[in-house]
Formats: C-alpha cells, structure tokens, sequence
C-alpha cells in the first residue's frame, strides 16, 4: 500500500500533522493532492501544551513533517 493509499482511507477522518516549525495540526481531512497539499475542516494547532482553533486551513505540503491518522 502507498503512503497516498492511506491519505485516501484518512478522508473524512482526523488526523495529526507535524510541521517544521514544530507545530502539530489535528483536523478532519477533507482533501489532499500530490504535494501533500492537505484541506482541514475543524482543525487545532497544539503548540507548547495551548490549543488553537483554527477551523478550516490549507497547509502547504512543504510545511508538513508527516501526517498520521488519529
């Protein structure tokens, strides 16, 4: 199975993000290209034990570390 295989499977469900900032990102996964381009629907950046709601973000496929479902 690809890596894309499982991003697909993850559609409509939650998943974790690292960046290289070092900030993770939790949100359902709505859609995702190529570049690993990843639409969010309800997320929240954790970030130094605080909690952001951020509700619907595009995060850059550049940006991203890894993604795994929750």
């Amino acid at each position: 199975m690809r890596p894309v295989d499982i991003l697909d499977r993850s559609k409509e469900k939650r998943v974790l993000i690292r960046l290289k900032n070092g900030a993770e990102i939790t949100g359902i996964l709505k859609a995702f290209d190529l570049h690993l381009n990843l639409w969010l629907e309800e997320a929240e950046e954790r970030k130094e034990e605080k909690t952001v709601r951020l509700g619907s973000v595009f995060v850059r496929g550049d940006t991203v570390v890894f993604v795994s479902p929750e």
